[in-house]
């Protein structure tokens, strides 16, 4: 089986999809794209020309949802979906929320801003920043950190792509210079702290954030 993975280190989507592919130990050929600056013919591979993508054996599959099913169905341990219907439902809920409405915060708002606008030349929106930590992060945060009070894991006893979502969108919000306040939301910070300290994201997060720095450091 052929694997190609098309996409780009900072993505919080592609993360999400190379923890899942290194925790199940999948071989695949990382592909660059850069979302900003698709090649000609990527929308064959991805509709949208959005990333990440994947290419199984001449076969292809967009959008990283789509991908971690595929993943589960091929490589089914560990398993990172649960057996029980709800809990699957549930896990499901979590990554949908994730990836759109904690993304559209944590991500587009506060890492597009800090970091993506800068290594493009133009001007952080620091207001609309503001906006996202004052306003609409906090009842997103409240609402996971209540979810988390008690557990080690968003559904059921052990992690789910769900937790690998969450932590792969607040690695970004790490990048763009921000961190969990542990007195407000101390199950969140808990839930992130352990899922970032894991191989695949430790590895990430370090690689990651040095290209920022060396990029940026100048600026």
């Amino acid at each position: 089986m052929s694997i190609k993975l098309y996409g780009a280190a900072l993505s919080p989507f592609v993360r999400k999809t190379r923890v899942a592919l290194a925790l199940k130990g999948v071989e695949y050929e990382a592909v660059h794209i850069d979302p900003s600056n698709t090649p000609e013919g990527y929308e064959k591979i991805s509709p949208m020309k959005r990333i990440p993508a994947l290419e199984v054996d001449g076969q292809y599959l967009a959008d990283s949802a789509a991908i971690c099913t595929w993943l589960e169905k091929t490589h089914p341990e560990p398993a990172l979906y649960p057996q029980d219907a709800m809990e699957h439902g549930r896990v499901i809920w979590f990554e949908r929320f994730i990836d759109y409405d904690l993304a559209m915060r944590c991500t587009f708002a506060v890492f597009r801003n800090r970091i993506v606008m800068r290594l493009m030349g133009k001007e952080c929106d620091e207001d609309k920043v503001q906006h996202a930590l004052t306003t609409t992060i906090p009842p997103l945060f409240e609402y996971l950190n209540s979810e988390l009070d008690g557990k080690d894991y968003l559904v059921g006893d052990s992690m789910t792509i769900a937790d690998i979502a969450l932590a792969s969108q607040l690695v970004n919000f790490r990048h763009g210079g921000e961190s969990i306040d542990a007195d407000k939301y101390p199950h969140l910070a808990a839930h992130t702290q352990r899922m970032h300290a894991l191989e695949p994201f430790a590895k990430t997060i370090e690689k990651e954030a040095g290209f920022v720095q060396k990029v940026l450091g100048g600026q």
